[in-house]
């Protein structure tokens, strides 16, 4: 079997080590599109009867198990335990030569696989580009998703088919690009997990029933803007350069949710940088505003640093749109 010299891999058997939430996943899809997973390990509870849902029949054993009895195993264990693993799998000799090992660590590309290289093993680098919840839902979810993909030349092809037959769409990311484009995903998506809890909670508070109802269409569409026009799709009061709303949310965020505070601060700032240099926020307006985040005081209770009234000169359109 060589799988580097065809477009579409022969069937195999596939391996996991780490049933956590994306390892099951990407062994059923590939199971979907004809492969068969024959092995996987886990360590909690959690992880077997997560394996035994969405894998069922299929045997848990020890990692060094799972390399024997597979042609292709998915790495899916934490970024952090990978080169360990790697090495340890490495140095008792469970890695046999000519077998496909994958990892799918958004941090790592192939070098972390290495030591399973020299010891004969095909390395690849495949991450998903999505949210895992450990259900099902995850394999519907691949349908077009994102795969960062990085591979030795000659695995391209095999690299590609794999994504492909797992219903995701491949994107090429060289080696060293692996961290920055890492941590622009965390910084899209982990952070927006945050910051929508933050809004809920605080809906909450002010005493709306249902906050994910009033968030999930204002959210769906800043999103949609946002991936179709960047910055130009930024409205809200940092935007327009109302320095006395800006504060008055500091105030209530001081007195009912402090943990907050810092984090509104921060991106509030960087709105501001953006706004600035893409021409939305006007430079006289500007100066009040940062020095507002710099230290949150209010510049007066009902106007703002120009002197008109908060929400009456130029509050029109799509301009208020997340006020």
């Amino acid at each position: 079997m060589n799988p580097t010299q065809q477009p579409r891999p022969a069937r195999l058997a596939v391996g996991v080590v780490g049933a956590g939430r994306v390892g099951p996943a990407l062994a059923r899809a590939l199971q979907l599109a004809g492969h068969r997973p024959v092995a996987v390990s886990g360590v909690s509870d959690t992880s077997v009867r997560r394996a035994q849902e969405m894998l069922p029949d299929v045997p848990l054993v020890p990692p060094s198990q799972v390399l024997q009895m597979s042609d292709l195993v998915l790495l899916t264990v934490p970024d952090d335990a990978l080169p360990g693993l790697v090495q340890g799998l490495a140095d008792t000799g469970a890695v046999r030569p000519g077998q496909l090992l994958v990892h799918t660590s958004g941090r790592y590309g192939t070098a972390v696989l290495d030591p399973a290289r020299r010891a004969g093993a095909l390395p690849l680098a495949l991450h998903p580009a999505m949210t895992f919840t450990g259900t099902m839902v995850d394999v519907q979810r691949l349908a077009g998703c994102s795969f960062g993909v990085t591979a030795p030349d000659e695995l391209r092809l095999a690299a590609e088919a794999l994504v492909i037959e797992m219903g995701g769409e491949p994107e090429w990311i060289a080696e060293a690009a692996r961290p920055l484009y890492h941590a622009a995903l965390a910084l899209g998506a982990n952070h927006l997990v945050t910051l929508v809890a933050q809004a809920m909670e605080l809906l909450r508070t002010a005493g709306v029933e249902h906050p994910d109802r009033m968030l999930g269409p204002l959210l769906g569409a800043a999103l949609d803007n946002a991936l179709r026009s960047g910055d130009a799709a930024l409205t809200g009061p940092v935007a327009r350069g109302d320095a006395g709303t800006v504060a008055a949310h500091v105030a209530e965020l001081r007195k009912h949710a402090p943990g907050t505070v810092a984090g509104y601060l921060a991106m509030a700032r960087t709105t501001a940088d953006r706004a600035l240099a893409h021409g939305l926020l006007k430079p006289e307006l500007a100066e009040d505003l940062l020095g507002v985040l710099a230290d949150g005081t209010p510049v007066t209770d009902a106007t703002d640093a120009t002197g008109r009234v908060d929400g009456v000169d130029g509050a029109d359109g799509p301009e208020e749109e997340g006020r």
